[in-house]
C-alpha cells in the first residue's frame, strides 16, 4: 500500500524549488497528497480496512498542518500550491 519508489521520486523532482530538494513544504505535500490519493484507491476495494484508515486520516492531517504553515508563511505560494495540486480549500 505504498507508493511507488520511482513514482515518488518523480513527485519530488515535480514539485522541488531547487535541485536536491526533498524537505520543503511543497514537496512534503506532493509526497503526501500521492500518498492520500493512493490510499484512496484502496479503500474502494477494502472497505473494512480500518487500520489503513487511520493512517489516512493520519496523513490528511499533516498535510493540513503544512499547508497551514505555507499559508501563514506566504498565501501566494499557499494558493499557487493548492492550485497545482487540484486541492480544495
Amino acid at each position: 500500500m505504498t507508493v511507488k519508489n520511482e513514482r515518488k521520486q518523480g513527485v519530488i523532482n515535480e514539485y522541488a524549488t531547487k535541485p536536491g530538494d526533498t524537505g520543503s513544504p511543497e514537496v512534503q505535500v506532493a509526497v503526501l497528497s500521492e500518498r492520500i490519493t493512493h490510499l484512496t484507491e484502496h479503500f474502494k476495494t477494502h472497505v473494512k480496512d480500518n487500520h489503513s484508515r487511520r493512517g489516512l486520516i493520519r496523513m490528511v492531517s499533516q498535510r493540513r498542518r503544512l499547508l497551514d504553515y505555507v499559508k501563514a508563511s506566504d498565501v501566494k505560494r499557499y494558493e499557487a500550491l493548492i492550485a497545482r495540486l487540484g486541492l480544495r480549500r
